[in-house]
């Protein structure tokens, strides 16, 4: 087997390119994720069980079927109400939110209900309202608990992203297709763009085992 290093070198500049994509896909994906999976977490804890049905069914569905699915119906099914022509990047943005806020969703309950019941009710004694003490006491607590599972759905989000190449979102995996379509070759393009990839969970296990011991020591 000989490595033609010339396409590597040719199609570095549009790999580059699309490890950009890439990590900003996986960034707004885990902020957005969060914000929703924090809300869908409170809706699935109330005590009303007309409330609770929908956000369990939301978690139901998007952790019982597969994000390529997800990706296909959103981009083809959903996107085209909204917009025309439909934005490849936009409908990555969204299948990527929602799928991580149902995986979210359950770190967050999760990390509430660990803190035990005692310290919502020492907040309420207080005199803190149910909010102010879920803000204040209960969240900062959970969220130390959280950061290891929150830190993986981040790592799996950024592996999951190459799945937009699939509806042309020019992320990196797009740009491994194109390369080895292209020049006919499969071990430079491919082997690039998961060398590329290992460089960017590797670092990102490493930020979040460097906050996991901040956090621990403080």
């Amino acid at each position: 087997m000989d490595i033609r290093f010339d396409v590597i070198q040719d199609y570095l500049p549009y790999f580059l390119q699309g490890m950009g994509l890439t990590i900003g896909l996986s960034l707004i994906g885990i902020l957005m994720g969060s914000v929703m999976g924090l809300f869908i977490a409170l809706g699935k804890m109330t005590r009303f069980k007309v409330i609770q049905f929908p956000f369990i069914w939301y978690i139901n569905f998007f952790r019982g079927t597969p994000l390529f699915v997800q990706i296909l119906l959103i981009h083809f099914g959903v996107m085209p109400i909204f917009m025309s022509p439909v934005n490849p990047i936009a409908s990555a943005i969204v299948s990527l939110s929602l799928n991580a806020a149902a995986y979210i969703a359950e770190i967050f309950r999760a990390g509430i209900q660990s803190i035990d019941r005692g310290q919502m009710e020492a907040a309420r004694s207080l005199g803190m309202s149910h909010v102010q003490a879920m803000r204040y006491v209960i969240l900062p607590q959970a969220v130390k608990r959280m950061i290891p599972p929150l830190g993986n759905e981040f790592i799996v989000l950024l592996k999951d992203s190459s799945l937009a190449a699939v509806i042309a979102a020019p992320e990196l995996m797009y740009w491994g297709r194109a390369a080895s379509g292209a020049t006919f070759r499969v071990w430079e393009p491919y082997l690039t763009v998961a060398l590329i990839y290992l460089v960017l969970t590797l670092s990102l296990t490493y930020v979040l085992n460097y906050v996991e011991r901040k956090l621990a020591t403080e």
